[in-house]
């Protein structure tokens, strides 16, 4: 009886810590596109354009030699982007 106790407490533990967690998570996710936004506003309204990242040249030499998966990891990798970004931008860079 203890033991069943004391499971049913971890687990309802576990779910309070991740569900605080995920909605933690969710409000600084808003928080940062809130200010990312803003960000681009300013840059855009004092006509400040994003320098580009340094290596970027070897991610174009990657695309042009048509290793697009590694220019992808490359890109990730110099940028911090996720995969879903990176796969974006190497892309982008294709149509160029």
């Amino acid at each position: 009886m203890n033991t069943l106790f004391l499971l049913l407490a971890l687990i309802a533990t576990a779910s309070w810590i991740t569900s605080s967690v995920t909605l933690r998570m969710k409000a600084l996710e808003r928080r940062s596109e809130r200010l990312e936004r803003r960000l681009g506003l300013l840059l855009d309204h004092f006509g400040i354009e994003e320098p580009e990242p340094a290596g970027l040249d070897e991610v174009r030499a990657l695309v042009r030699d048509g290793r697009t998966v590694e220019a992808i990891k490359v890109y990730r990798r110099i940028t911090g982007a996720g995969l879903l970004e990176a796969k974006q931008a190497v892309e982008a860079l294709t149509e160029v």
